[in-house]
């Protein structure tokens, strides 16, 4: 792959400075008709050998372009928050919205071919990050992003004569970095890994492009001109009309009676029952939250359920265990303009939990499959793909040890009827009850369908659904306190034995 990159191309100066103008201006009017569109943000990975003008590629694009409307970012050394948090969370955090540019150095690529190089992982561990990273970019092209992955290339000759000249240089001798003597010494194992990893995940969706290092005006060049096709091509697409997003069809295989329908609704427990065991799942869960083990592990708990199928209280309750400085609550109604300026799943990324910590989400990233699916907010296509995309999400995050556990608060339908007969007639409820809710009541069997179908998709052995018998509250918030104490026992009995198995390898 990398043999096309050591022709040797070269572009005279006057060449370069006569193609300059008009590829400026060319690129210059398609960033701003990105910026006016705003149907898509765009993602230029950098990577390759150093010294193949990575940098100084990057800076001549910013000279030539608005510089106001791309974010350049470098992942070098992790902090420490984030190290306290998913891999992935870094990038996540970091990616550009609709109708603006991201430059990444040191991305997803850099970390995992820098950790295979220095033995930090195996092979089969490079697949997994290989397989994660196409998943990763499938994701957000659906979700509409144009991404550019660049390699800048030099030959293991063109490198060590680089790094010779600059060293015998005086005035210029300080342009190398530790960096690139460490790479001359590992250019093999590099180039090696680093093919591996282009052949594998240049996708039409997302290609590589290798681009010739050791020409400063060919590469400039080159790279000017594929970002500029890149960009009108996706600019001149014609747009989705939002009219002909219809409400998806419900699947007719889902057994209704397998799900919801086989709960048992009459479960209650008296007051005196209710009092006691709640507190005694709050101290057991408050004791759990400062257990030292903890500090190993985060903790998300997702609530969905039912319109008055008591979410609100439920949290509350196991908010009451806690100090507040350990937990936040995260509410999710529609998304603002800023999230709807990003992929799905951005807006709960931002909002993972560092290791220690705890956060609850008040609907979550469910609502792709749920409210979006239902109403036509989204595309058959978007929710379909969805449930994959939730279970990678999920995979990933507990990965890093964060515990998930997820409930659904199901109510009956006469039983919800009767909770919004009473936040009406109760002047301090009033503001719980609106008209969607009453509009959502009309749809009752379509949402409880597309509920069956979540769970069947979505209830894995990483992250299993809860369904929660909520006709009665007492019941509902114990059983939700109960769930959660049972999955951090087990994720520390789980921890423990690892821990054990490692130092047991090590002796």
């Amino acid at each position: 792959m990398f043999e096309s990159a050591e022709i040797g191309h070269a572009i005279d100066k006057e060449t370069f400075e006569a193609e300059v103008p008009a590829l400026r201006e060319a690129l210059l009017e398609a960033q701003f008709d990105l910026q006016q569109q705003g149907r898509f943000p765009v993602i230029v990975l950098i990577n390759g050998i150093e010294g193949a003008g990575k940098g100084e590629t990057v800076k001549l694009l910013n000279e030539w372009m608005d510089p106001r409307l791309i974010e350049v970012r470098t992942f070098d050394q992790q902090t420490d928050e984030e190290l306290a948090r998913p891999p992935a969370w870094r990038y996540w955090r970091m990616l550009p919205s609709k109708g603006r540019m991201g430059i990444f150095f040191g991305n997803w690529y850099s970390q995992m071919l820098q950790s295979r190089v220095h033995g930090l992982f195996k092979d089969a561990v490079l697949d997994q990050a290989i397989g994660g990273a196409e998943r990763l970019e499938k994701m957000l092209c659906d979700e509409g992003a144009l991404i550019f992955k660049f390699w800048f290339h030099l030959s293991k000759k063109q490198m060590k004569t680089r790094l010779e000249v600059l060293q015998d240089d005086p005035l210029h001798s300080w342009r190398i970095s530790p960096l690139d003597w460490q790479q001359s010494q590992t250019y093999d194992k590099f180039v090696k890994y680093g093919e591996r990893v282009l052949r594998r995940t240049s996708r039409d969706y997302a290609p590589w492009y290798v681009i010739e290092g050791v020409d400063a005006h060919y590469r400039s060049l080159t790279v000017g001109k594929i970002l500029l096709e890149g960009l009108q091509n996706a600019l001149n697409r014609p747009k989705i009309n939002p009219d002909s997003v219809n409400a998806a069809p419900l699947p007719s295989s889902v057994d209704q009676l397998s799900l919801i329908g086989s709960l048992d609704m009459t479960r209650r427990l008296d007051k005196d029952d209710y009092e006691e065991q709640l507190i005694t799942e709050q101290a057991r869960f408050s004791g759990l939250m400062r257990d030292k083990r903890m500090r190993k592990h985060a903790l998300v708990a997702v609530f969905e359920g039912n319109d008055a199928a008591g979410k609100g209280g439920a949290i509350r309750r196991v908010a009451a265990a806690l100090d507040p400085r350990q937990y936040s609550i995260v509410p999710i109604a529609a998304p603002t303009e800023e999230e709807r300026a990003h992929p799905y799943l951005w807006r709960f990324w931002r909002h993972i939990p560092a290791r220690g910590k705890f956060t609850v989400f008040d609907r979550s990233w469910y609502g792709r499959v749920l409210v979006e699916r239902i109403e036509g907010f989204c595309s058959t296509a978007d929710w379909m793909r969805a449930y994959a995309e939730i279970n990678d999400f999920e995979e990933q995050i507990s990965d890093a040890r964060v515990i998930v556990v997820k409930f659904w608060l199901a109510i009956d339908k006469q039983t919800q009827l009767e909770r919004f007969q009473a936040r009406e007639a109760i002047p301090f409820k009033r503001f719980k009850i609106t008209e969607d809710d009453w509009r959502n009541r009309e749809k009752w069997d379509d949402y409880r369908a597309a509920v069956c179908d979540m769970v069947d998709r979505t209830s894995t052995e990483i992250s299993p659904w809860t369904l929660v018998e909520a006709n009665d509250k007492r019941w509902a918030r114990v059983k939700v306190l109960r769930t959660i104490n049972r999955a951090l026992e087990e994720a520390f009995e789980k921890s423990d034995k690892h821990d054990r198995k490692m130092k047991k390898d090590k002796q």
